[in-house]
């Protein structure tokens, strides 16, 4: 049992990276949140220190703001997808003994600590490059028109680059479950003349359900600021501009940092109300 004088000297030794994670992270948004409340457009050299709530008015009623947000969910709902149902899939054939087992789980796992920005590059240059990707020279191969994948089907790209990245993660967390199942489980329904079917949708599924839960709470979180990969491969164009994109635009490219500001401190705000819903919601399923 620790002591008074443990936990005291736990708290002290503890207490510099709380005030400096504190620091690194209340800075930036108190920053933010008063730039979001001004006209500031170094550029043009313009700044008003109080413009009230204009910037947020001329944000939200834009018309980018819907589409921006309808893509972000559309996007993460899809890469949710794949992700979860690719996670099971290889978590199963991982859990199968096989030569080089260890092997080929590293290898399974890889993609997840490859950097956003080279697995963009290595997606566009290498597979969907129109002229000299090894999608393109398959297309040729059976004598049909090379497909542009990034400016026919540019959702559908990205989808497919962050899933790559993000379906290790989640088959690392599903692998661990499935491996937490009784076998006996499993061999007394296989006795009692259960398909493979039968056993995967009423022994496994609902074993992997907080497993997938997880998964669907950390990836939400993160994947609501994807960047990298439509910087990268689309720069917002095609339909892809999610809100975190809107908002580097409305920074960068259009030089207005209030407006942008405004815009960063509504991305946070959406971002904490999906963050609640899914911990009140599809949360409940990790206490059960």
């Amino acid at each position: 049992m620790a002591t008074e004088h443990s936990k005291s000297a736990a708290r002290i030794m503890i207490a510099p990276a709380v005030f400096d994670l504190l620091v690194w992270m209340l800075v930036p948004l108190c920053m933010t949140l008063y730039f979001s409340f001004a006209d500031y457009r170094p550029m043009r050299g313009v700044f008003d220190a109080w413009i009230g709530f204009e910037n947020y008015g001329r944000f939200l009623s834009s018309t980018s703001f819907i589409s921006s947000v309808v893509t972000t969910l559309w996007m993460v709902g899809g890469i949710l997808a794949i992700t979860i149902t690719g996670g099971v899939a290889f978590a199963l054939l991982l859990d199968q003994p096989m030569f080089g087992q260890g092997i080929v789980r590293i290898l399974v796992i890889a993609p997840f600590f490859v950097m956003p920005t080279v697995s963009a590059l290595v997606w566009k240059n290498m597979f969907f490059n129109v002229d000299s990707g090894l999608f393109s020279y398959a297309y040729k191969f059976f004598g049909l028109q090379p497909y542009d994948f990034l400016s026919q089907s540019p959702m559908l790209s990205i989808i497919v680059i962050v899933a790559w990245q993000w379906l290790p993660f989640a088959t690392l967390i599903m692998l661990t479950a499935v491996q937490s199942l009784s076998s006996e489980q499993l061999e007394a329904a296989e006795i009692d003349g259960a398909a493979p079917l039968s056993r995967f949708w009423y022994i496994i599924l609902p074993h992997l359900s907080r497993a997938i839960t997880v998964v669907i709470l950390i990836q939400t979180i993160f994947l609501l600021s994807i960047f990298a990969e439509i910087f990268v491969t689309t720069n917002g164009a095609f339909g892809t501009r999610t809100l975190t994109y809107l908002v580097y635009q409305r920074v960068l490219e259009s030089q207005n940092i209030g407006l942008g500001s405004a815009g960063g401190i509504v991305a946070v705000i959406l971002a904490n109300i999906i963050a609640i819903f899914l911990m009140r919601i599809v949360g409940k399923n990790i206490d059960n």
